[in-house]
């Protein structure tokens, strides 16, 4: 066991706060990571704020890189000095998705089967499995994926983001809305997650992509992304824009970023007849949409919902890393800001006031 630094929500609302925990050595199955980077991402703020369970402390961070320090029997993926973006889609590879080849819907994905801890042996739930808010932390050896080649500290600081938010947005556009070369994007909302999804249509090859949103710089983000066109959604009509966009039809896939009942519809409304809609934005707990339902089946096409961007890490990390390292994906423009573990409470203030696309925390040096 060792003890090492990190960053835990102690109970709803509290400000998070730096202490010392104790890491198990990994058993089988497990690996050590030490951590060099981790995006601060919504889904921890979800978890301070109580939104994801009640189960506090929480370890928190989940966009991580770092190196594996140590593995314990029977793991064959990973072995330690390789270098990893940490995942929390390590498949079964039993559950009925990954029986029928679908993997990247896996329902019973493995996690580290020890518990992190305090100081006082009280057990700590990690953030989506992972808990990389942390000096070091333990992990299914499967939620490593090897990247091969060596990076420096910045690029490190990149990569670790495919560790969700990015992945998520950029697996919107290309895995659950298939997007196809030459077709018509429109994304409504532009922050991190969205703002991935312009850069996937951009990758996929997509011509004509529309950034929809109601703040000017993230706009222009998004544009610098992309975006081949952007629209203020504050003073203009999203729908009759993105339709003057593409010659009076609507967009072949518009993806919601943003996931509330108004934004929503505007996807729906917005798309082209037999367009596909993806939500990617998460809607709070009990969120209700009303639309008629003549008008679902009258425009055809097809309403999904991106888990995680239907993303298999290893099959999809390695491919967005290459992407970045030949300089047709932009990594580096998501990282706003580098910080400490202690300066994780005002990343997730600029965070909500959107001054961020991420925050990025440099917990060790390569």
């Amino acid at each position: 066991m060792q003890q090492v630094k990190a960053v835990i929500s102690r109970s709803k609302d509290a400000p998070v706060e730096v202490t010392t925990i104790n890491v198990p050595d990994p058993g089988p199955g497990e690996a050590l990571v030490k951590v060099l980077t981790c995006g601060v991402c919504q889904t921890d703020l979800h978890y301070k704020k109580g939104g994801v369970s009640d189960d506090f402390p929480f370890l928190l961070g989940h966009e991580a890189s770092g190196v594996v320090e140590a593995v314990g029997a029977g793991v064959t993926n990973v072995e330690p000095g390789d270098r990893v973006v940490l995942n929390w889609r390590a498949v079964c590879g039993e559950c009925r998705a990954c029986a029928k080849g679908e993997p990247q819907y896996c329902f019973a994905t493995h996690n580290a089967e020890q518990k992190m801890t305090l100081e006082d042996g009280t057990e700590l739930e990690p953030a989506l499995g992972i808990g990389a808010f942390a000096e070091k932390t333990l992990v299914a050896s499967g939620q490593c994926t090897k990247i091969e080649g060596d990076l420096d500290q910045d690029q490190y600081a990149a990569v670790g983001l495919l560790g969700c938010g990015i992945t998520a947005g950029i697996g919107a556009a290309i895995n659950t809305g298939a997007v196809k070369r030459g077709e018509s994007v429109a994304v409504i909302g532009c922050g991190g997650v969205g703002t991935a999804a312009i850069a996937g249509a951009a990758l996929a090859g997509a011509t004509t992509i529309i950034a929809v949103d109601i703040d000017d710089e993230k706009l222009e983000t998004a544009r610098g992304l992309g975006a081949t066109d952007t629209v203020n959604s504050r003073g203009t009509d999203a729908v009759e824009a993105i339709r003057e966009l593409t010659g009076g039809f609507g967009a072949d896939l518009v993806i919601d970023a943003v996931g509330i009942a108004a934004t929503f519809e505007q996807a729906f409304r917005a798309r082209d007849l037999a367009g596909r809609v993806v939500l990617v934005g998460v809607p709070e707990p009990g969120t209700v949409l009303q639309m008629p339902l003549d008008e679902i089946f009258s425009r055809g096409g097809s309403i999904k919902s991106a888990w995680y961007g239907d993303t298999l890490p290893s099959r999809d990390f390695p491919m967005l890393v290459d992407q970045y390292r030949l300089g047709r994906l932009d990594l580096d423009a998501f990282v706003s800001e580098r910080i400490g573990l202690e300066d994780i409470e005002p990343a997730f203030e600029k965070m909500q006031q959107g001054r961020v696309l991420r925050s990025v925390v440099d917990v060790a040096e390569v």
